[in-house]
């Protein structure tokens, strides 16, 4: 159970990384192209959109809320499968495949080219860093957060005091 948390932290850990690339590919596209990313399509298209302000939250929740779940099956998978390969396997999943069969977008293979690789680049770099921070959070189980400190230990000076 720790390591799905864990995988659902890392996955947290690592859609930030990717909404920053998004942000900043997003700006250096066509500008016919640059009307909002998937994220925002999909709730606009399965009609959970509102008020603005509300509806970016919301978009901005089920982003993250998306890489978490899929950071937690990310644990559950058998090594090794590479966070990049993961990660362009839920672009493939997500793009390819249950979006457009549920009729929430169409195929990617129908979008504009820079576009899909805008999100294909974003899901490289979400499932590298979800693949470094799953291991670094369970490195640090351990490691650094194995052992209590030692009761000589506990009265040590604070950094800084002689």
């Amino acid at each position: 159970m720790s390591r799905i948390l864990l995988g659902g932290f890392a996955g947290i850990a690592a859609t930030v990384a990717m909404t920053a690339v998004m942000r900043r590919l997003h700006k250096i596209i066509s500008s016919d192209e640059q009307y909002p990313l998937p994220p925002r399509q999909i709730i606009d298209q399965i009609g959970w959109s509102g008020k603005e302000q509300s509806t970016r939250s919301l978009t901005v929740f089920t982003h993250v809320g998306y890489g978490a779940l899929s950071g937690a099956l990310f644990a559950l998978l058998p090594r090794p499968i590479s966070g990049t390969r993961y990660g362009l396997a839920v672009w493939a999943a997500s793009y390819l495949g249950w979006i457009p069969a549920m009729g929430i977008l169409s195929l990617a293979v129908n979008h504009p080219m820079q576009r899909n690789l805008l999100m294909m680049a974003a899901h490289v770099i979400w499932g590298s860093t979800l693949a470094r921070s799953l291991s670094e959070l369970e490195a640090s189980r351990h490691d650094v957060f194995s052992r209590s400190v030692p009761p000589a230990n506990r009265d040590e000076p604070e950094i800084g005091t002689n």
